[in-house]
């Protein structure tokens, strides 16, 4: 009698439990999904490849593509866990396995059932990206004046260490104006420059003086670090 009872409540602890671990697991079909990602400071990820991004997206989506572990976990470092993370993939699948490794990392999941596919289905919005003209490496360095200090910031609109740095990043430019240039890349359109400039992580910041390098990082970091190096 003794074992069956606590077997009993093992086994209840280990239902609760469980139930615990699954209270944050949503799945919302694209009518629910859109009422919740309408505001623009929306922490929403597309977990596709970048070429899948890049061909189509939801407005205000990050992306960090789930089957590089190494740089999903690099560009989710920086969401912000006290607010909810909305993801999609093609079909749901990819998005789903990346809301559940979130979960045990202390972040509140929303995921998009039947993914961008279901979505398009109820003739929902996307965006596609614009084609823009390349900027030439050659073209790069007649932008870095060897008279002035120059920060690069080489970065993308879906790439969230990116947006939590950009405010970062005006603000020091706007405050410091007369010290150093700023010049912004947009590493999403510009990947071939971004491939001769061996920028392959986003963001990549690059402090220019009397027209060579200086000095490079990549990734989230204390402004305070930037400011020193200009």
């Amino acid at each position: 009698m003794k074992l069956m009872f606590f077997s009993g409540i093992i086994m209840s602890l280990f239902i609760l439990t469980a139930c615990k671990g699954d209270a944050q697991l949503h799945e919302v079909k694209p009518a629910e999904f859109e009422s919740l990602i309408h505001d623009t400071t929306v922490q929403l990820l597309d977990v596709r490849t970048a070429e899948e991004y890049q061909a189509d997206h939801l407005a205000y989506s990050m992306q960090a593509d789930w089957t590089r572990k190494d740089e999903f976990e690099k560009r989710t470092a920086s969401l912000n866990k006290t607010k909810p993370v909305y993801l999609y993939c093609l079909s749901g699948g990819r998005s789903a396995a990346a809301a559940e490794w979130l979960n045990k990392k202390g972040f509140t999941t929303y995921n998009l059932q039947g993914g961008i596919n279901a979505w398009k289905q109820e003739h929902k919005p996307i965006v596609q990206f614009e084609k823009v003209a390349p900027i030439s490496l050659a073209e790069y360095v007649s932008r870095i004046p060897s008279d002035k200090t120059v920060l690069v910031d080489i970065g993308a609109t879906w790439c969230p260490p990116c947006k939590k740095m950009n405010p970062q990043i005006d603000s020091l430019a706007a405050v410091h104006s007369n010290d150093f240039v700023l010049l912004k890349i947009d590493g999403g359109a510009q990947t071939e420059l971004c491939a001769q400039l061996k920028a392959t992580e986003f963001p990549t910041f690059i402090v220019y003086k009397g027209g060579k390098e200086s000095w490079r990082k990549t990734g989230e970091m204390d402004i305070k670090d930037i400011a020193a190096q200009l």
